[in-house]
């Protein structure tokens, strides 16, 4: 359930609404009738953990025998350009 509150309005109910919002549904803080921020609860699951590796396999690093980046920009301008 979505209700808009004026600001203040909502400044008097907060109590009363962030129960609103714990209990399901979300509320609308308005300011001169116009949403400006909409209150949501706190997702209370922790954010899923990196896994180390996940990566191992999509990529290979170039090999010994690549050439060196050049030395100065105009250098690898032209490396890039194929002068």
């Amino acid at each position: 359930m979505q209700t808009q509150f004026n600001i203040h309005e909502a400044k008097t109910r907060l109590s009363q609404i962030i129960e609103q919002v714990e209990a399901g549904g979300d509320a609308v803080i308005a300011r001169a009738g116009r949403p400006v921020v909409r209150l949501l609860p706190v997702d209370d699951q922790p954010p899923p953990r990196r896994v180390l590796g996940r990566l191992a396999g999509r990529f290979r690093l170039p090999d010994e025998g690549s050439a060196p980046l050049p030395e100065t920009p105009p250098e690898l301008v032209e490396a890039m350009e194929g002068h």
